[in-house]
């Protein structure tokens, strides 16, 4: 009896993951997109680690420079409700609009759409033994978060960002 369990348990979990790889899939921009982000923006700035860890907070680093994430429910932006735009904490892009915020419940920035299809670019995120869309900023490639397909209308996309990628500016 515990291997014909073991077994529908396998049965069950490549299903699973076969069903949110075709969910994935469908998220526009997944894929490897960086030669549409350099074509984004003609200036795109490049700094050193150095450089980037001067400018930058420790906690600032490791997530937007080495891809980490930060605890959920943890961020200064998780909750927060004014009008206005949230920008790269690295270089000042307008990421996100207010207005395209939601409350996903996850603990994490929650937006349904970039502030414009040129603010951020994504690309296939397997770490962790997952299969993920990462989202960077287009003008310096910070490590923003993940983009899932369960979001809201009127895209169905959800951006979880990382708060301490962002700096936001009021209306």
């Amino acid at each position: 009896m515990t291997t014909k369990r073991t077994v529908l348990y396998m049965v069950i979990i490549i299903l699973a993951l076969s069903a949110g790889y075709g969910l994935w899939r469908n998220i526009p921009g997944s894929g490897d997109t960086a030669k549409e982000a350099e074509n984004m923006s003609p200036d795109k700035i490049v700094r050193t680690e150095e450089e980037w860890r001067s400018i930058l907070t420790p906690e600032q680093f490791r997530v937007t420079r080495k891809g980490g994430t930060e605890f959920a429910f943890s961020g200064q932006y998780y909750d927060h409700k004014e009008k206005g735009v949230y920008k790269c904490v690295c270089c000042g892009n307008p990421l996100f609009g207010s207005s395209a915020k939601f409350d996903s419940g996850s603990g994490w920035p929650s937006f349904y759409e970039p502030f414009s299809p040129q603010s951020v670019w994504t690309r296939d995120d397997r770490s962790f033994g997952m299969q993920r869309v990462e989202v960077l900023c287009s003008w310096c490639d910070a490590h923003l978060g993940h983009v899932f397909s369960d979001g809201p209308p009127p895209t169905g996309l959800r951006y979880c960002i990382n708060s301490v990628a962002l700096e936001f500016e009021p209306e």
